[in-house]
């Protein structure tokens, strides 16, 4: 799976495989992808609404969103890998998240380039690490999990909606 353009096709298979979408969705196009790591770009859009109070004057893109831009390419790799997250299978959620490290500030408007790596799959859950690059510059590393919400669901005994 290869796509190289930021345009509505290339969000076509992004909104296929996760089901976020706009303003909520950080992926803009998926640029390699193969069984052990994909590669994903997202241009953090510089009129944002956050970007009004984070911090006003001076704005930076805030870690919890690079975070979740990450998680979300994981959750992309981890579709390719399922062939598709089915229905029975719930929305991918993240189960844990570790050993974040902010490297450089992110401007917004800039772009970043996301590498995510398949470290382990243990059940439903796959365990998967991340760097976040910003004009070829590491601006971020995080380890973390990605399992289905059904799987979770059932584990815990209750139904895919108490899960998500």
């Amino acid at each position: 799976m290869t796509t190289t353009t930021s345009s509505s096709a290339a969000r076509a298979p992004i909104e296929a495989a996760l089901p976020h979408r706009d303003p909520f969705l950080l992926v803009d196009a998926i640029v390699a992808c193969d069984e052990r790591s994909i590669d994903t770009r997202w241009r953090v859009p510089a009129d944002a609404d956050w970007v009004r109070g984070h911090y006003p004057g001076r704005p930076i893109t805030p870690g919890v969103l690079l975070c979740e831009h990450a998680v979300q390419s994981g959750a992309l790799l981890v579709s390719h890998l399922l062939g598709g997250f089915k229905a029975a299978d719930g929305a991918p959620v993240l189960t844990r998240l570790s050993d974040a490290r902010f490297k450089r500030m992110v401007i917004p408007g800039s772009e970043v380039e996301t590498r995510v790596v398949l470290d382990e799959r243990v059940g439903p859950a796959w365990f998967l690490s991340a760097t976040v690059r910003c004009g070829g510059e590491k601006a971020l590393t995080l380890s973390f999990a990605v399992s289905a919400s059904s799987a979770l669901a059932n584990a815990a005994g209750t139904t895919p909606e108490a899960a998500d």
